[in-house]
């Protein structure tokens, strides 16, 4: 691949997504579009790249897919999990039990792990909630993604790095080599697509943004430019909750780390 073709593909892909691509990822972009480029009867990344330059609008959704992110796993890092179980949630309930309320966005939910592992969190310990008016938005870039979590089907590999045995007996089923996730979990989750580097649509006012592990791709400006974004969805006492790579300081002065909560979770300072 030459240089000026590297250089376009990674202007391209920073462009529609703000995913930053350094000179030294070279080979992953050779990589991951020789595959794309095959489905498209080329035989080369770098013929796929000259199709980009014609603007092939196929090409491009193509590309995308091809170059984000997808890793997730359930319940990942178990702590954040924890938190929202332990302190998080109660706290959260027992603010809205006026309104019967609650918003959560998942806004890099990639194939479903991570809303799917809160929805399970709300029906495994907050059975009052039954009768609440509950929303959990899930939304991610890659319409791939999107389709295989709403499935809600997963590889016996996908389920063993992250759901416990009793889990896995509760809200699974047996479906060929994998699992399927049970009907009741699927359907408290909403999927929608949505790219964060461009104009996003109308969202409810949030109590819980999950942010987990999407910042470390973009650029500075994009960064703050999010984290502005989530602070204005937020309700004063809502949380953001972040990856472990990932703080809102030095990019932001409208975050504070809840202390009485675990690392990686965030309130908005008014």
């Amino acid at each position: 691949m030459t240089d000026a073709d590297f250089t376009f593909a990674a202007k391209l892909l920073r462009d529609r997504t703000a995913i930053v691509l350094e000179p030294d990822k070279e080979y992953l972009l050779v990589s991951r579009l020789t595959p794309v480029a095959e489905r498209h009867g080329l035989a080369t990344a770098d013929q796929f790249i000259a199709k980009l330059r014609t603007g092939d609008s196929a090409c491009v959704a193509d590309m995308i897919e091809a170059m984000v992110t997808t890793e997730t796993l359930f319940f990942r890092d178990t702590t954040p999990f924890d938190t929202l179980r332990t302190a998080a949630l109660p706290a959260l309930i027992a603010a809205r039990r006026a309104t019967r309320r609650l918003n959560i966005w998942c806004a890099a939910s990639s194939s479903g792990q991570e809303p799917y592992s809160i929805a399970i969190t709300l029906a495994r310990h907050f059975p009052e909630l039954n009768g609440w008016d509950v929303r959990i938005l899930a939304t991610d870039i890659s319409h791939d993604m999107l389709a295989r979590s709403v499935a809600g089907r997963y590889s016996q590999t996908e389920v063993n790095r992250g759901v416990p045995p009793d889990l896995l007996a509760a809200y699974f089923r047996p479906d060929g080599a994998g699992w399927v996730l049970a009907e009741d979990i699927r359907k408290r989750v909403e999927f929608r697509p949505l790219n964060l580097a461009q104009p996003w649509p109308a969202l409810p006012r949030m109590d819980l943004v999950f942010l987990r592990n999407v910042m470390i791709y973009f650029d500075v400006e994009t960064k703050k430019k999010l984290l502005n974004q989530v602070a204005d969805l937020l309700a004063p006492d809502g949380l953001l909750v972040l990856g472990g790579a990932e703080t809102p300081f030095n990019l932001v002065d409208r975050f504070a780390r809840a202390d009485d909560l675990s690392f990686g979770y965030y309130r908005v300072v008014r």
